[in-house]
């Protein structure tokens, strides 16, 4: 790390497919933005989103960053794939300004982070529920991303989760491959309800998360930066056409409400997978949590999150407001980063 340091630290969530970051200034997070970023289909998808995300950034602050970007398949393990994000990031930032987390590691100069690659890969929620523990002593932290959900609890001012990687916290469903707008819908639920009968879902990538929640009204269209399914319109017609092609029908074989109906049924049951989730996290802590402990929502989701708190009869936060960036919807959708910002 160069001896020069801002009062402005610039905080780095690079995802499989989005570039996330946020800003704080002496402390203070100021705002955060996303921008899509397909990493799977090459390393020039991050050196361009590297290059549209840095153009409205203050030019003059440290930067730190996080991720899980290193599991998509573009690389051939995780190492190589650390290794390279960890070698872009150098490349486009300000030689000596830039540190990596390491979960427990903490914070590593780019060199010291290539040697503990487990350490750095897909620690973002790490950051995310450590800065939550630092004001919360007490919490059930939920981040409904647009593919993931994950389900932190915090006890005693710290993190209390059970699992570190990602094949032990999917074990114990403190994460869950399910999220607001880019699941496939054929990997959601087997079957689907439509007009009084289970019908079997085709295995085909026909219609995503994204497609459910805009049939019923529910979508911030902001949150979904990917093309459809089928590459067509984000309208509520061309979800619906998407949603019957799924179980063999077109979307004119049935009123508009009948693919409502489903769309309503599938995300009700992504609720309870997410409830039934928290619920198991829940009962493996000693001691639980308190019962007034809240429910933290982050990610694009936090709608969803805020129905999971209902349902778990539990006061709800909204991160952006725990982190005392209350209004800025961004800094919770992108928490990981915002994290970083503060932890740097």
């Amino acid at each position: 790390m160069s001896d020069v340091h801002s009062s402005t630290v610039i905080g780095w969530d690079i995802g499989g497919a989005h570039l996330k970051a946020a800003w704080a200034e002496e402390g203070r997070l100021r705002d955060a933005v996303q921008v899509p970023c397909r990493l799977w289909q090459g390393i020039g998808e991050l050196d361009a989103a590297l290059a549209t995300v840095l153009e409205r950034l203050p030019a003059d602050a440290d930067h730190v960053v996080t991720m899980t970007g290193e599991l998509v398949d573009l690389f051939d393990d995780r190492i190589q794939g650390v290794h390279t994000l960890i070698e872009r990031m150098e490349a486009a930032l300000p030689q000596g300004r830039l540190r990596v987390y390491a979960g427990r590691g903490g914070l590593l100069s780019p060199l010291e982070a290539r040697g503990r690659v487990m350490d750095v890969a897909s620690a973002n929620w790490m950051a995310t529920a450590a800065v939550v523990a630092r004001r919360l002593p007490a919490a059930l932290l939920v981040d409904m991303g647009s593919t993931t959900t994950d389900i932190v609890p915090v006890r005693d001012g710290a993190v209390a989760a059970r699992g570190i990687t990602d094949h032990e916290r999917m074990a114990v469903e403190e994460l869950l491959y399910t999220g607001l707008t880019r699941t496939a819908v054929m990997a959601m639920e087997r079957t689907a309800l439509v007009a009084g009968e289970r019908l079997p879902m085709m295995a085909e990538y026909f219609a995503t998360s994204a497609d459910l929640y805009r049939v019923l009204g529910r979508l911030d269209e902001a949150a979904d930066q990917h093309p459809a399914a089928d590459n067509g319109a984000k309208t509520v017609e061309a979800s619906r056409r998407r949603l019957a092609r799924m179980v063999g029908h077109d979307a004119g074989d049935y009123d508009p409400a009948v693919w409502q109906a489903m769309a309503a049924d599938l995300t009700e049951r992504q609720l309870r997978r997410i409830h039934d989730a928290a619920c198991r996290v829940l009962s493996a802590g000693t001691p639980l949590l308190p019962a007034d402990a809240p429910v933290v929502g982050a990610g694009v989701g936090r709608a969803v999150v805020k129905e999971v708190a209902a349902r778990l009869g539990r006061p709800y936060r909204d991160f952006s407001d725990v982190v005392g960036a209350s209004g800025h919807g961004w800094v919770a959708s992108c928490a990981p980063a915002a994290a970083m910002a503060l932890l740097g």
